[in-house]
């Protein structure tokens, strides 16, 4: 199993860091490198014809068998056995750095019949200037990667709070709340240019405003068209009961009730929909509410009491969301339905064949159900159980069947 990096090394603000860093150390690595090599080869070069200007010197002293200037000699102690080789058996000059008695000198030779003759130049202030340069290059680096890691933090903390801020807001959209805004202010000037993450926020607050306003005509429409269907549909109703008794007449009167309750419904979504219903709350007894929903719904329901529970809550919304999963199980399930009371959570399950896989996955939708009905019992029992501030969850029983679980807070 591979071990698991801990999250935060997902965000930009770390791999924006780990960039900054490798690039500023690439860079320093390579300039660092290209001034030292620069550098050591022209320190090399003149301590090299130093060596070699005084050998030159030596050389002619000794043809003329005059005395040696000081630092020359023929073999003298501390030549490095390489450089010797190559004047006495190569018969060449050369030059070669080495250390003698904790000393760094540069050492020059040439042939001198037969032997080798040397000069010594002392490299210890060049070496020391070197190190000191590299010393430079690197603290010099380390200000600049510290600095710069600094610099592209602030910057990038900055990018990074505005994308959460974006994400904040598409997540209250999401959720519902269809007022929320990034604001950001680069897109309320015109004048003002405006970047990448402006150019998200402004096309997020336009989608919002958008979409709010498709949600209200829906709405508003919605609800104009259910209010004006009551009217007619009252008046329907009170014709058929005029109708003398039958089959046909039983049919109308069916067909009534129906269009009546399916305009009830779209008005109670309607309400929900734009979040203009208010909520009375109290303390209530789990197991003595779920018993009088069960008894109303005139439905043969078990009634399994785990655990007893008073939790406060607005009792009608309540009755309606467990009148609607109840009738629900009844009209798309099989026998037996059991509604069990766990604490504050209540469960309905049938053993049926389950719920669709569409409602599982992305909740109940309006005018789709599997077979009877308008598909407007759950959507219904999902607004109300928000409305109480509970959570509805849809998914497939142990052993079959379908459970909807209602969490109270």
């Amino acid at each position: 199993m591979r071990p698991r990096l801990p999250a935060w090394t997902a965000t930009l603000t770390w791999k924006s860091a780990c960039f900054i860093v490798v690039m500023c150390c690439s860079l320093a690595a390579v300039l660092g490198a290209l001034v030292h090599v620069e550098v050591t080869r022209q320190t090399v070069a003149t301590a090299r014809d130093k060596a070699l200007g005084r050998l030159h010197d030596a050389s002619r002293a000794y043809e003329a068998g005059e005395a040696l200037p000081p630092n020359a000699g023929v073999d003298p102690a501390g030549l490095p056995p390489e450089l010797r080789a190559l004047a006495v058996r190569g018969g060449q000059r050369g030059t070669v750095v080495a250390e003698y008695r904790g000393r760094s000198l540069m050492w020059a030779a040439a042939p001198a019949d037969g032997r080798a003759l040397a000069v010594a130049v002392d490299y210890g202030q060049s070496a020391r200037t070197i190190r000191g340069l590299d010393n430079a290059i690197i603290w010099s680096s380390v200000l600049a990667i510290g600095g710069t890691l600094l610099v592209g933090a602030f910057a990038v903390t900055r990018v990074t709070r505005r994308l959460h801020q974006t994400a904040t807001v598409a997540r209250r959209i999401s959720q519902g709340d269809l007022d929320a805004r990034v604001g950001d202010p680069r897109t309320k000037d015109p004048a003002r240019r405006q970047d990448e993450v402006s150019t998200v926020a402004g096309a997020l607050d336009t989608m919002a405003g958008t979409l709010q306003g498709k949600l209200l005509s829906e709405q508003r429409f919605t609800a104009d068209v259910a209010h004006e269907l009551r009217t007619p549909l009252t008046g329907l109703q009170a014709a058929s009961e005029l109708l003398p008794d039958g089959r046909p007449t039983e049919l109308v009167r069916e067909r009534v009730r129906t269009m009546r309750q399916l305009t009830e419904d779209l008005l109670e979504i309607s309400r929900l929909d734009s979040g203009s219903e208010v909520t009375e709350t109290d303390l209530h007894q789990l197991e003595r509410l779920v018993r009088r929903v069960v008894r109303a719904s005139g439905t043969d329901t078990a009634v399994v009491v785990l655990r007893d529970a008073h939790v406060e809550t607005d009792r009608r919304r309540l009755e309606r969301v467990l009148g609607n999963l109840v009738a629900n199980a009844h009209r798309h399930g099989r026998a037996p339905v059991v509604v069990t009371v766990d604490g504050p959570v209540v469960s309905v399950r049938d053993h049926g064949d389950g719920f669709p896989e569409y409602l599982i996955a992305r909740g109940p939708q309006r005018f789709r159900s599997g077979g009877k009905g308008h598909g407007l019992g759950l959507t219904i029992a999902v607004g109300q159980a928000r409305a109480i501030g509970a959570r509805l969850e849809f998914r497939e029983a142990e052993g079959g069947g379908a459970e909807a679980v209602l969490r109270l807070p």
